[in-house]
């Protein structure tokens, strides 16, 4: 054990960066245990990524599960340059990129799952609003290409600076500009009756 503490221990939750990088060493040395709270600690964000580019909670827990498991077959290659955050949103974002070329396209609307119902409480014609605008946009969302949605998720969701997406998708940050920019004249056209 550290002098710091255990990371693996009740402070690994609140740990920063560095402690990240210290258990990705560990894990990268075979502490399965340091592996898990990395897990534990960046699953839930790397999987509402994985849900908004998959569209589906059972594609998005796959993709995220191979990405773990690419990680940690990976994990001698992290250098800890950009925080082990960065570098697993990476692995998933490709991991979806991926899937979603592999999938053609689907605009079957009994094929898009119902939303989620909102956690708070509103008047039930502006629930069922919420919920139609939110069907609409789905279904938009679908008619992108899987770079572009890749591309317009990390932006507009995820907030990622469009260097950084350049880096994650391995393409020129006006090649990322150019995705972005189609996939809003996308969802713009198709989103228009809600404004």
């Amino acid at each position: 054990m550290s002098a710091q503490g255990d990371p693996c221990g009740e402070d690994a939750d609140g740990a920063s960066g560095a402690g990240d990088r210290l258990l990705a060493v560990r894990a990268a040395e075979g502490d399965e245990e340091a592996f898990e709270v990395l897990v534990h600690r960046h699953g839930a964000a790397v999987l509402q990524l994985a849900e908004r580019l998959m569209g589906t909670r059972t594609q998005a827990e796959d993709a995220v599960r191979d990405a773990f498991v690419s990680a940690w077959r990976r994990l001698p290659e992290f250098r800890g340059e950009a925080g082990f955050g960065v570098w697993l949103h990476r692995i998933v974002t490709n991991r979806c990129l991926n899937l979603l070329r592999a999938r053609r396209p689907v605009a079957d609307p009994d094929a898009v799952p119902e939303p989620a119902p909102p956690e708070h409480r509103s008047p039930p014609v502006r629930a069922a609003e919420s919920n139609a605008a939110a069907h609409d946009l789905d279904l938009a969302m679908r008619c992108l290409s899987a770079e572009q949605r890749v591309c317009w998720v990390l932006r507009e969701i995820e907030g990622m600076p469009y260097e950084s997406i350049a880096q994650t998708v391995r393409i020129s940050p006006e090649a990322v500009r150019a995705r972005v920019f189609r996939a809003r004249c996308v969802l713009t056209e198709a989103m228009a009756a809600w404004r």
